[in-house]
């Protein structure tokens, strides 16, 4: 595979993985690489990234790292490194369209790197999606460990809503799937984190914007149907380590509490959903945890590390 040096910098390598053109033309997704030294090390771990996001938690790296896991991430079609000006950003219209590059992003960690062992780690969308795929692939020994933090695997919004407005999502998915929905994200949550705002992390807004790209209906309805497999249930068959904050605060206008909070989901609900991913999931609630648990303070990281070390040193 031809990698070349990642936008992070060296010891960090990518490449792009060309996939099946759509109705916007020509897609790829961006697969990450750090090696573990000293090289030889035959257990990998996968990274997926959430919603208006891309890889850039090197500390996250760093950690698997010394652990003897060779670090790989995907930024999926449309998101971050594979994002380019004719996509609608982040727009796919089914979670299963991104089995393509999961496929492919496994088949270079197993067959061309030579790994006998994958763990996939999914964040929030990339959460929901890495079930999804799991769930998909079962009985093929394609992924030996699965670890969500802070999973979506319901959207936001009380029952009443969800449920009323379910059918209306699903008509507009389906004829009018890239209009552009008038809300944007609630910057906040990305205030929190940026060291330009009211945080401490770092990270190009241009690729993680604070208000988001835009919404489509589309995409809504493609994450209202994954989640409906997820209240159905998924047969996983791998361990599965689900991660979410004790506590979540929904607010229009900043609030402190998002530095200690999932200030995008509500965590409780991750908490309920988790034993239906499968027969064999551990849940582990972070106190003091952000939506991305590993961009929480000093505190709630430190315990997230330790819980993800703990259940790794049993699993795998």
């Amino acid at each position: 595979m031809d990698f070349r040096t990642d936008i992070l910098g060296e010891p960090y390598q990518a490449v792009d993985l060309p996939l099946t053109p759509d109705d916007e033309g020509e897609v790829m997704a961006t697969l990450v690489r750090r090696r573990a030294q000293p090289a030889g090390t035959r257990r990998a771990v996968l990274y997926v990234h959430g919603y208006t996001d891309y890889f850039f938690q090197t500390h996250l790296a760093d950690f698997y790292v010394d652990r003897g896991f060779d670090f790989y991430a995907l930024d999926l079609r449309k998101y971050g490194r594979s994002l380019r000006p004719h996509h609608s950003p982040n727009f796919v219209r089914d979670l299963d369209t991104y089995a393509e590059e999961l496929d492919e992003a496994v088949r270079i960690i197993r067959d061309v790197d030579g790994h006998d062992t994958l763990l996939v780690n999914g964040h929030s969308t990339g959460g929901l999606v890495s079930a999804l795929y799991a769930d998909r692939r079962v009985g093929r020994g394609t992924i030996d460990g699965l670890f969500l933090n802070s999973p979506f695997l319901s959207m936001p919004a009380s029952y009443a809503v969800r449920t009323l407005g379910a059918p209306l999502l699903d008509v507009l998915g389906r004829f009018a799937a890239t209009r552009k929905l008038p809300t944007p994200l609630n910057p906040h949550y990305v205030h929190s984190l940026h060291r330009d705002f009211r945080g401490s992390w770092d990270f190009d807004l241009k690729l993680k914007p604070a208000e988001g790209f835009p919404l489509y209906p589309g995409w809504l309805a493609a994450i209202q149907q994954g989640q409906r497999r997820v209240r159905r249930g998924l047969r996983v068959d791998c361990p599965v380590l689900v991660m979410a904050s004790t506590a979540s605060t929904t607010t229009l206008k900043w609030d402190d509490a998002l530095h200690h909070t999932d200030g995008v989901l509500r965590a409780d609900d991750i908490a309920a959903l988790a034993p239906r991913l499968g027969r064999h999931v551990a849940t582990v609630r972070i106190k003091g945890g952000v939506h991305d648990l590993v961009l929480s303070g000093t505190e709630a990281r430190e315990q997230f590390f330790a819980e993800l070390d703990r259940w790794l040193t049993t699993y795998l």
